[in-house]
C-alpha cells in the first residue's frame, strides 16, 4: 500500500473509534482481519496514523477548523509527520486508494500557530480535565499535557534473577537500547517517529528467557518505591498481569515472599506464565477474591496499584482520552478508598502501605492518601527522598518528581516517565 492508501485505511479505522467509542487496538485489529491484503507494514504505518491522530485530536482539529476525522487525520499528517502541503498533496493525488486532497485544508492545517488556541487544545486534553491538571501542574499544566501526547519510548526491566542491566542492554543494542535515568533496572528503546515503529522485543531470545520484562520506567520506580528486602513478606493486592509483582521478587532475590492477587481474574490470569519465566520461586499467587485472613497484620508492606483512570497512560493509550468521562472518574474514587481501606489490616504495626495510580488527577491521587490519613491517622506518609534512598534509586529523581503533598507525581514533561502518583506510608 502507498501512503495515501494508508492513510484512507487510517480514516477509516478512527471514524470506527470516534463513532463507537471502541479500543483503538480492537478496531485496528478488526480492520486488520476484514483486509488482509494489508501487510504487517501496512498495519503498522496505520496503527501510528489512527494512534497519533488521537494523541493530537485537539489540536490537529483546531488546525483544520474541522473535527471530522478525515481532518484530523490529513492536519496530522501535516503537522506531526512533517509532510508540506503540497508534498501530501501530490502523494494523495498519485493513488486512487487515497482520500481527496483538499489544498485548503492542507495549507490552514500546516499555517495554524497554536499559540493562539485554546489552553486545552494546546495540551491536547478534555476540556473537563483541563482545571484538574492546573490544580496539580500549576502554570505548567499546559506543557505537563502537551508532554502527554508525545509518542512514548519502549522500556523494560532487566530481570535480576535471570540477568543484569548490562546484559539486557548489550543483547538489545541492535535496537539502540540504553539505560534508563532512574531505575537501576530500567532499559529504555527511544520513540519513534512517522512510519517507524518499535521492534517485537518479545521475540528475542533475552525475552524468552526470562532476562528482562517490558515495564515503563515510572511502573519501576513505583515498584522500588515499596522499599522491599529479602526476607520481607509483601502483599501485592492489586497485582494484575504481575509486572510490581515481578519486579519485586528480583529486587528480594526470591528471599521472603510476595503475595500476588487481584480482584479481576482475567487481569490476573497472565501473571502465571510471567512468574514461571521470570524464575521468580517466592511469589505466591491468590485467586481473584481469595480470603487473606491468614495475612493480617503478618505484611511487611502492602503495595496498592489501583484500578484508576489510566490518565498517566494517555501517550500510550490515546483513545481513552477522549473516553473518559468525570463519570467515571467518580467511580474510580470509590474503588479506590475501599481498597485502601481493605488495605489496612494486613499492615503490621511499622509496616508500609504504599499507594500507586496510573493517573495524575488529584482527587485519585493526593486528595485520596488525604482522606485516608483522616480516617487512620496511625499511618504517616514517608519523604519521597528518603524512599528512595532506601531503594537504591537515583536520588536525582526525587529533585524531578512533582510533591503532591502525600506523594510524588511523576510525568513524561518532569521524569521522561509515564505519569504515575507514589505514596508511601507508615503504620506507627
Amino acid at each position: 500500500m502507498k501512503l495515501g492508501g494508508r492513510i484512507a485505511a487510517a480514516i477509516e479505522v478512527l471514524t470506527e473509534v470516534e463513532g463507537r467509542h471502541r479500543p483503538v487496538s480492537e478496531s485496528l485489529k478488526d480492520w486488520g482481519i476484514a483486509h488482509r491484503f494489508a501487510g504487517s507494514g501496512d498495519r503498522a504505518v496505520i496503527g501510528n496514523l489512527v494512534y497519533d491522530a488521537l494523541r493530537w485530536r485537539a489540536s490537529s482539529a483546531w488546525a483544520a477548523g474541522n473535527d471530522s476525522a478525515s481532518s484530523i487525520m490529513l492536519s496530522t499528517v501535516v503537522r506531526r509527520w512533517h509532510l508540506s502541503p503540497d508534498s501530501l498533496a501530490a502523494l494523495l493525488a498519485d493513488d486512487p486508494h487515497a482520500p481527496a486532497a483538499d489544498a485548503d485544508l492542507l495549507t490552514r492545517a500546516a499555517a495554524a500557530d497554536l499559540g493562539t488556541a485554546p489552553e486545552p487544545v494546546r495540551a491536547d486534553v478534555p476540556e473537563w480535565a483541563a482545571p484538574r491538571l492546573q490544580r496539580v501542574f500549576g502554570g505548567d499544566w499546559v506543557a505537563e499535557g502537551a508532554a502527554m501526547a508525545l509518542r512514548p519510548p519502549l522500556d523494560m526491566r532487566a530481570n535480576r534473577l535471570r540477568s543484569n542491566r548490562d546484559k539486557v542492554v548489550a543483547a538489545l543494542g541492535k535496537f539502540g537500547a540504553t539505560p534508563t535515568l532512574y531505575s537501576p533496572d530500567g532499559v529504555r528503546i527511544a520513540p519513534t517517529s512517522g512510519a517507524e515503529r518499535h521492534p517485537n522485543v518479545q521475540v528475542e531470545p533475552a525475552f524468552v528467557k526470562g532476562a528482562f520484562e517490558i515495564q515503563d520506567e515510572g511502573s519501576q520506580i513505583a515498584a522500588f518505591a515499596v522499599g522491599a528486602k529479602a526476607g520481607e513478606r509483601i502483599l501485592d493486592l492489586c497485582a494484575g498481569a504481575g509486572g510490581k509483582t515481578l519486579a519485586l521478587a528480583s529486587v528480594m532475590d526470591n528471599k521472603g515472599q510476595v503475595v500476588a492477587t487481584d480482584g479481576d481474574r482475567a487481569r490476573l490470569a497472565p501473571i502465571f506464565e510471567r512468574v514461571k519465566r521470570a524464575g521468580a520461586h517466592n511469589v505466591e499467587v491468590r485467586e481473584a477474591r481469595a480470603p487473606l485472613d491468614d495475612l493480617v497484620a503478618r505484611m511487611d508492606a502492602v503495595l496498592i496499584d489501583a484500578p484508576c483512570t489510566g490518565t498517566g497512560t494517555w501517550r500510550r493509550r490515546p483513545d481513552a482520552k477522549w473516553r473518559l468521562t468525570e463519570r467515571a472518574l467518580g467511580n474510580r474514587v470509590g474503588e479506590q478508598a475501599a481498597l485502601l481501606a481493605d488495605a489496612v489490616r494486613y499492615v503490621k504495626p511499622g509496616g508500609r502501605l504504599v499507594y500507586v495510580t496510573c493517573s495524575i488527577l488529584p482527587e485519585e491521587n493526593a486528595g485520596q492518601v488525604a482522606a485516608f490519613i483522616a480516617a487512620y491517622p496511625d499511618f504517616r506518609p514517608l519523604s519521597f527522598a528518603d524512599v528512595l534512598a532506601a531503594a537504591g534509586t537515583a536520588p536525582a529523581l526525587a529533585g524531578k518528581a512533582l510533591d503532591a503533598g502525600n506523594g510524588v507525581v511523576l510525568s513524561p514533561r518532569r521524569t521522561g516517565t509515564d505519569g504515575f502518583f507514589v505514596s508511601v506510608l507508615r503504620r506507627q
